[in-house]
Formats: C-alpha cells, sequence, structure tokens
C-alpha cells in the first residue's frame, strides 16, 4: 500500500510523550509501503528518539518547533502561537502542499481553531465538522459527526454534515450508498428541533445524493450498526461520544472486578478468554483511533491525547488512508453535485413566481 504524500506528525502533542508518537509512526511506516514523514517538534528529543527506530529515521525529515500547545491552553492563545509550536507548524506544511496530512494528539479546541483558520473550509461548506468511527454491532463501524467542533448548528450545516460524512463513510468504509440518519429524540417525523426536521426534509427528497436518508435515530441505537452515518450537532455528538466512551470503560471494568472476584470467577475467566478478549479488542479506543476534521483544504486527524503506540499507529494509517482515496475530492464533487440540482430545483419555481 502506498500514499501519495507525506505525513506531518505532531510529535509534541499528547499525553504520552515524544517515544509513543515516534513508535506509533514507526509502525505505520513498516504497515505502509512508502509512507514518509515530516516530524515536527523539539530536533534534539526527536534525534534522540529516532535512535530506537531506524525504520522511521530513513523516512522523515525533521522541522524544529521550540513551542507546543499546552492540554488546557485556550484556542485564542494558540492561534497566537501558531508559528511557533509543533502543531501550527505540522498544520502550515499541509496548508503549503509539504505535507498531505497532519496528525496531532494534541489539544482538540486548539487544533480545531489552528485547522480552520490556516487551511480554511472547502468550498460549499459554511463550518467543518470533527467525524470519528464508532465500533458497532453491524458488519462495519458507524461514522459519527460533528463531535464537538459546533455547539450550534442550523439546517443547512446539517446537510452539509450529511453529505461529507456519507463521502467519507464511501472511503473510509468502502460502502457505495452509505444509510444516514439524523441524532433525534425520536424516530417519529414530527420529533425534534425545526433544524433536525427541515434538515430530514432536505435530505429526503436529495434523492441524487450518492447516500440513503433513513431518518432518525436515538441515542440508544447507536452502537447498534443500523446505520452508517449519525449526523447531529456538536454539542450532542460530543456528549454522545464521552457517553459511549465511559460505557466502554465501565463495562470494561465490570468484568474485570467479576472475573478477579473469587477463585471460582477466575477459572470461569480462563474458560471464556477468547470472548473478554475480543470484547476487549472491540472496545478498546486504540483500535477505533482517529477523528478528522471534514470540511477543510486539507486533511487533519486528532488522535486520541491518550494513546499508546498502536492508537497513534492507527490514526496515521487512518490519516494516509483518506489522502490515498482522495477523500476531499469526494466531498467536493457531492457537494457540486447537491448543490448544481438544488438550483435547477429552485429554477423552476423562481420563473413561475415571475411568470405569475
Amino acid at each position: 500500500m502506498t500514499t501519495p504524500k507525506r505525513i506531518a506528525v505532531d510529535a509534541m502533542g499528547g499525553d504520552e510523550g515524544i517515544a509513543v508518537m515516534l513508535a506509533g509512526a514507526s509502525r505505520a511506516r513498516r504497515r505502509f509501503e512508502g509512507m514518509e514523514f515530516i516530524l515536527v517538534g523539539d530536533e534534539a528529543q526527536i534525534r534522540a528518539g529516532l535512535e530506537k527506530h531506524p525504520n522511521l529515521t530513513a523516512a522523515s525529515e525533521i522541522v524544529h518547533a521550540a513551542g507546543v500547545v499546552a492540554p488546557d491552553e485556550k484556542p485564542s492563545q494558540a492561534i497566537r502561537r501558531a508559528k511557533t509550536t509543533s502543531m501550527g507548524i505540522a498544520i502550515d506544511l499541509v496548508k503549503k502542499g509539504r505535507a498531505g496530512a497532519a496528525v496531532s494528539s494534541g489539544n482538540t479546541g486548539a487544533l480545531m481553531a489552528m485547522a480552520k483558520l490556516s487551511l480554511r473550509t472547502m468550498p460549499g461548506i459554511d463550518r467543518p465538522a470533527l467525524a470519528a468511527l464508532l465500533p458497532t454491532l453491524g458488519e462495519n463501524d458507524t461514522v459519527m459527526l460533528d463531535l464537538g467542533a459546533n455547539t450550534e448548528v442550523d439546517k443547512r450545516n446539517l446537510v452539509q454534515f450529511a453529505v461529507m460524512g456519507a463521502a467519507y463513510a464511501r472511503t473510509a468504509l468502502d460502502l457505495g450508498n452509505p444509510r444516514v440518519a439524523l441524532l433525534n429524540i425520536g424516530t417519529e417525523e414530527l420529533k425534534g428541533t425545526d433544524n433536525i426536521r427541515e434538515a430530514a426534509a432536505e435530505l429526503r427528497a436529495a434523492k441524487h445524493l450518492r447516500l440513503n436518508f433513513v431518518g432518525f435515530v436515538e441515542g440508544n441505537k447507536l452502537s447498534r450498526g443500523d446505520v452508517d452515518v449519525i449526523v447531529c450537532d456538536g454539542f450532542s455528538g460530543n456528549i454522545a461520544l464521552k457517553t459511549i466512551e465511559g460505557t466502554a470503560r465501565f463495562v470494561a471494568d465490570l468484568l474485570k472486578r467479576a472475573f478477579t472476584s473469587s477463585t471460582r470467577s477466575k477459572i470461569g475467566f480462563l474458560i471464556s478468554r477468547p470472548a473478554t478478549e475480543l470484547l476487549r479488542h472491540h472496545l478498546d479506543p486504540n483500535n477505533h483511533n482517529g477523528a478528522i476534521f471534514l470540511g477543510l483544504n486539507g486533511i487533519v486527524v486528532k488522535s486520541h491525547g491518550s494513546a499508546n503506540e498502536i492508537g497513534v499507529d492507527t490514526a496515521i494509517g487512518f490519516a494516509a488512508k483518506m489522502l490515498r482515496d482522495d477523500l476531499n475530492r469526494r466531498i467536493a464533487e457531492d457537494l457540486g453535485n447537491f448543490e448544481a440540482t438544488q438550483r435547477s430545483a429552485a429554477k423552476p419555481m423562481q420563473e413561475t413566481s415571475s411568470a405569475a
């Protein structure tokens, strides 16, 4: 598998430090033939860390950055230091075309603000959205967006999110006609806010889009696998995501406590270990790591701050796949198709109104 451009890695971002970022990049380098990197951060620390990863050394350029965005730093403050921080420089490398994508495990708010200011939104997109893949009981993961980039949205934003999410699902999940639903408090057509109902009406009428709009989905069905793309505002999406992550940790901790509570439980654990290992793998966030800011003129992937080297590898590999399959071109084509059809539909109505 090959990638068309280099990946800029914010080597200083994340809770686990530079060693984990380099180890994750090294794993990705072994999986993707021809992958190259621009490692951004403190040059002395990066060179020292590369001694453990000779395969990465040969495929990497180092760009020194004196500053690091703190986990609790306000986006407004981080933007002012963008030219000197590892996060800001990594994004700028995408803007200048030196890298095809940027990957960071750092401050989400700062990453969103810097990426939006530097790369700008694609034509036809009012606001970018944060999207990620969530594990389900179905045959494939589910795309969910927005997960926190926009706390308030209107009907137009939700429709754009649906178009972008469907293009993302076709790219990331290899789905020809992804099932798309809006997150709502019920499945009936009269439920929800005006924005949600109006967005649903537009999506139902947009038969030309490469998606299958199936209506609304409730919060208790997010992990069933009944839909491929779940669309919502960033406020609801972030709460839903944190709830899913917390529930996964709760289940894992509960099982661990149950299997260590007695000798009989320990024996039961040994018997059921294949099943529990499968569950652990499915719930491990490192195996689903990598959220993407859709709608920007460039690929920016957010790795979880607490990701281990497997998680970093997953996020980098995900960025490489989005580059290889030209995600932004697909989004642009779908948006162009949607807007052209909307204009065509509006023209007869305007002509009728003028004639009257």
